[in-house]
């Protein structure tokens, strides 16, 4: 139509790449950004930290996030997606319900020994009073997922050995995530897998047999 200017459309190969381009920049971001936040917790890091860890200046960065906290945020949903993305792993081998959470504790304990968006992700959640954005409940989703293999159990057997799922599973993970904090103040998490099983067989005595069949169980001599 006369008199208004039309806005040049780009081919859609064109605008896949630099969807793509855009996707790659923000995962290099956010990786840069655990990396920091990992190291150096949430108030010593700088945006400049960020940028120059990821190879970029501090304008491309604000292009993506708008400060610190969207980027404490980000990193944040991105721990609670990995651990989302273990307990789904665990949930398809269909281990008896006390082994699937012995299984899962033992995966989430390799993944803070080993996996830096975890070991960030723990951190901020630490620190979650200095940052200013509402963060995700810290580790809701998975004591509730605890809680229901947990509580199948219970149906299936009528386990009397055991408290009720609920409580159990808060045990659990109380147990588990103070033990990842102890465990990375004395030695940066390197013994926390045995830690972990250490919890799990004191905490569970009567489930012996469903933890040894977890793949990440390390074997009685």
């Amino acid at each position: 139509m006369a008199g208004k200017a039309l806005t040049p459309q780009l081919p859609a190969g064109a605008r896949e790449l630099k969807q793509e381009r855009a996707v790659r920049t923000r995962e290099r971001v956010l990786s840069a950004a655990a990396q920091a936040f990992a190291a150096k917790g949430y108030p010593a890091v700088t945006i400049l930290d960020v940028a120059e860890a990821a190879g970029m200046t501090k304008g491309a960065v604000y292009f993506h996030y708008e400060n610190k906290d969207a980027l404490a945020l980000a990193v944040t949903e991105q721990f609670y997606r990995r651990i989302g993305e273990i307990a789904d792993a665990v949930e398809q081998l269909t281990l008896p319900p006390v082994g699937a959470v012995a299984e899962l504790l033992l995966r989430t304990a390799t993944a803070f020994r080993d996996e830096t968006v975890i070991q960030a992700g723990a951190r901020l959640q630490l620190e979650r009073q200095l940052i200013d954005v509402r963060l995700p409940l810290p580790y809701e989703a998975y004591t509730e997922r605890i809680t229901s293999w947990l509580a199948k159990d219970h149906a299936a057997e009528a386990r009397v050995d055991l408290p009720p799922a609920d409580t159990l599973a808060t045990v659990l993970v109380s147990a588990f995530f103070g033990a990842q904090h102890i465990s990375w103040v004395l030695g940066n998490r390197a013994d926390l897998v045995e830690r972990t099983t250490d919890l799990v067989r004191t905490i569970l005595p009567s489930a012996e047999e469903d933890i040894e069949l977890c793949p990440s169980a390390p074997r009685r001599c």
